[in-house]
């Protein structure tokens, strides 16, 4: 499966979490809620939703006689289906909540993790927050070495979009620490004597597997 096919699955389980919905309705809140999936397809969410059925994390109900939106804009004539997470789908998307790896830090990957941080502890959200941090500090002092280095043969305009995109990161770079020294404040709060740190294990990790974000990703 693709990395965009198990982030769609993940986005579905954890809408589904909060309550069953109609494929339209999934497709309205994937393209209107979580921004990585503007424009996804009927074409791409109906498999998905098929692939979920099968692995028995979801089930399907028809809504007697009302028509689904999509197949009746086409000309069909099916009942309107309502999808609802089967207990096995609630354990797949805690499973996958708790994911911390460096897939879980990228672009459209770290948008839905965050989507449904309510639902995952203080040790995944830091460690996803850490961890994405550090992936766009790397991305910053890339851009930064390559600006140095095409200053004199970039053009004004060129110039000014690449600016443009060093403050947009410095931005998300200020607010992921704002969001990481509140998620330590909570955790101080909610656990005295414990230190709040991303570099704590995750259950079923040892120490050794739990290192630091950065050292992570300077092994990939």
């Amino acid at each position: 499966m693709s990395r965009r096919g198990a982030i769609l699955e993940l986005a579905i389980l954890g809408l589904l979490h909060d309550q069953p919905l109609h494929g339209y309705e999934l497709r309205k809140q994937l393209s209107g809620v979580l921004g990585a999936f503007r424009a996804v397809s009927f074409g791409s969410l109906y498999p998905a939703l098929r692939g979920l059925v099968e692995r028995g994390w979801i089930t399907e109900r028809p809504d007697g006689d009302q028509p689904d939106r999509a197949s009746a804009g086409l000309g069909g004539k099916r009942s309107r289906i309502t999808y609802e997470l089967t207990a096995e789908g609630k354990e797949q998307f805690q499973t996958l909540m708790a994911q911390t790896g460096p897939a879980s830090w990228e672009d459209e990957n770290f948008d839905v993790h965050f989507a449904f941080f309510g639902r995952a502890s203080s040790d995944v959200r830091l460690r996803i927050l850490e961890g994405r941090r550090s992936r766009l500090e790397e991305r910053l002092d890339e851009s930064r070495e390559q600006s140095r280095q095409r200053r004199e043969r970039t053009d004004k305009y060129t110039a000014e979009l690449h600016r443009h995109g060093l403050e947009s990161t410095e931005r998300e770079v200020r607010w992921l620490s704002e969001l990481i020294e509140t998620e330590r404040s909570a955790y101080r709060t909610t656990n005295p004597g414990t230190a709040a740190s991303a570099d704590r294990p995750v259950d079923g990790e040892t120490p050794e597997e739990a290192s630091d974000p950065s050292e992570i990703s300077d092994k990939e």
